[in-house]
């Protein structure tokens, strides 16, 4: 999607192997920093093992996996991120939560069988 996106996506794939891949995601999206010294500074900031990080991320353990995903995105018509499927619609773009519950609701909404909805007071009550 842009020239930093793979190699941030095999990091992030890297730091996955050590049990930190949406710690490792949650760093990307919000520092937004993608060259590979941001890479390696960030497994820094999550006590990866950096050596293990590094050769994953210098011998592209992750990149057929990575490009594997890339070619299903494409053939479903993803050309960018963020991109939602919600009940098989298909939804590109920033979206506040609010807009995004509203789908999910009107989704839920029209399903023939809707599943039993947990609120958050069911959900932690149990």
């Amino acid at each position: 999607m842009h020239p930093y996106a793979e190699k941030a996506a095999e990091a992030a794939r890297c730091a996955g192997t050590q049990g930190k891949f949406w710690e490792f995601h949650d760093l990307l999206f919000v520092g937004k920093k993608l060259q590979p010294a941001d890479l390696r500074e960030q497994a820094r900031t999550l006590n990866l093992d950096q050596e293990r990080f590094d050769k994953c991320l210098v011998e592209g353990v992750e990149a057929a996996a990575v490009e594997k995903d890339a070619e299903e995105a494409k053939s479903s018509g993803i050309t960018g991120t963020p991109s939602f499927f919600i009940n098989g619609h298909y939804f590109s773009g920033v979206l506040t939560y609010a807009a995004l519950h509203d789908m999910v609701e009107q989704q839920l909404a029209k399903s023939p069988s809707p599943a039993k909805r947990v609120t958050p007071l069911e959900s932690t009550s149990k």
